[in-house]
């Protein structure tokens, strides 16, 4: 053995397990970020504009903001699913849309006569359970 020559300083030997112990945090840190954005995806539809531009036609401008594409399954006048309520009679285009991330999306509701000066809620639902309402002044 070579006991003359001296090793590694103890100083010299904790600033080098305190380097690496920062470089693995730092590297298990950023994993955990990755995994934390998979997990808390979600799903934001915002009604940015809802007008009648007659007493026929209601227009909805919609767009997902939120961080997960989404489908808009439904449209829903007064709590009644369109497609079986006496009052809309159609939706263009019609359900399913899909609305990818940061998307946006016209949609033209045609209602039935007779609902002159009274306000209709038309609410959009989503694949997800989701229902975002709306109120609109029928002239």
């Amino acid at each position: 053995m070579n006991r003359g020559k001296a090793g590694i300083s103890p100083v010299m030997a904790t600033v080098i397990l305190v380097a690496i112990a920062i470089v693995i945090a730092i590297a298990v840190a950023f994993w955990a970020t990755g995994l934390v954005g998979v997990f808390t995806r979600f799903e934001k539809i915002e009604i940015v504009a809802a007008y009648a531009t007659n007493a026929t036609d209601v227009t909805l401008q919609v767009k997902n903001t939120g961080s997960s594409p989404t489908t808009i399954d439904n449209i829903f006048v007064n709590g009644i699913p369109c497609n079986s309520s006496s009052i809309c009679q159609s939706v263009s285009p019609s359900p399913p849309i899909s609305l990818p991330t940061g998307s946006s999306q016209t949609l033209t509701i045609k209602i039935a006569g007779g609902y002159s000066g009274t306000t209709l809620e038309i609410a959009v639902h989503t694949a997800s359970g989701k229902t975002y309402p709306a109120a609109v002044l029928i002239p």
